[in-house]
């Protein structure tokens, strides 16, 4: 018993001179540079008969050119090598398979560029009263064709995944849903287990 207290004792002291050691040294470089930096300062204030009675080693002007000087060297190395290095890693990520859509996926999603903001119920077929969730992600679709006018595009999820189609369908098909878009995209990949019924006052 008395092994294993001396070992823990000894082991709490090698983790105190591991932490001691590392900030004594910073504190003593600090000290050195400021004195460093102090010499010229206190030569033109004082002469040497003063400072040998005030005692005086370092300057406040020293600490202010430090300051500064830390301050300016963070400053330039956040522009000339953080910045460029995190440039530098984006356009490798970027050029990832599938990590654009990845990411315009979750902005479309959880975002600040929402797209699935309008869910409305689509009915696909006139002819059978079925209708299907979705969400609207796009109502001008001139870029598409040029002879599509009354048409959207929506967005139908499938339960139980994170797959879906798109569909082309006419403006007169479409019925908004009056709930929250959240709410409906949980209830879509849920299959119809989660209650909308306490969504019904907190809307988009």
């Amino acid at each position: 018993m008395e092994k294993n207290l001396f070992r823990k004792l000894g082991g709490y002291f090698l983790n105190g001179v591991l932490i001691i050691v590392p900030i004594a040294a910073v504190i003593y470089i600090i000290y050195k540079v400021l004195e460093l930096l102090s010499t010229p300062f206190l030569t033109l204030m004082y002469n040497e008969r003063e400072l040998a009675v005030t005692g005086q080693r370092i300057s406040p002007l020293a600490i202010v050119s430090l300051l500064l000087f830390i301050l300016v060297l963070g400053f330039l190395g956040t522009k000339l090598i953080n910045e460029p290095i995190k440039k530098r890693i984006a356009q490798y990520v970027e050029k990832i398979p599938l990590y654009k859509s990845i990411t315009d996926i979750i902005n479309a999603l959880v975002g600040s560029k929402k797209r699935f903001n309008k869910p409305v119920l689509v009915k696909l077929n006139q002819e059978q009263d079925i209708e299907v969730i979705g969400f609207i992600t796009d109502e001008d679709l001139n870029e598409l064709a040029d002879d599509i006018d009354g048409k959207v595009g929506v967005y139908l999820p499938m339960s139980f995944s994170f797959s879906g189609h798109l569909v082309i369908v006419p403006k007169k098909n479409v019925k908004v849903v009056d709930r929250n878009s959240v709410d409906v995209m949980k209830y879509i990949v849920s299959g119809g287990i989660v209650d909308l019924d306490h969504t019904a006052d907190d809307k988009n």
